[in-house]
């Protein structure tokens, strides 16, 4: 048995919550914050068996694309923080996915 943590965007986690839900996934949504610009994102919890790992792994890599984002620097933590700073372009979106053996696990 596995527990998978994933972040990925706010924008994306109806797609791939749905996606998954469908193929059979169960999944705990949690709403986090973090990263260089400091955004909202959605922390899935997901349980399950270690074969199928792979097929959840392409199942969030078909609905959490990585996109271009034109950003202020004031938007991340720590930079730019006068009104004369200049937008840069970020690479935003895709997943961070954790994979973590579970000793134990009951549904009560």
């Amino acid at each position: 048995m596995k527990l998978v943590l994933a972040v990925i965007p706010n924008d994306d986690s109806v797609t791939a919550t749905s996606a998954l839900t469908k193929e059979g996934f169960f999944v705990t949504k949690l709403s986090t914050t973090g990263g260089f610009l400091m955004v909202g994102n959605t922390t899935l919890l997901i349980g399950t068996e270690a074969e199928r790992v792979p097929e959840l792994k392409e199942i969030l890599k078909m609905h959490c694309a990585s996109r271009k984002q034109i950003n202020s620097t004031k938007n991340s933590f720590g930079r730019g923080l006068s009104d004369q700073s200049v937008a840069e372009e970020t690479t935003v979106g895709g997943a961070t996915i954790f994979v973590l053996d579970v000793e134990g696990y009951e549904k009560l």
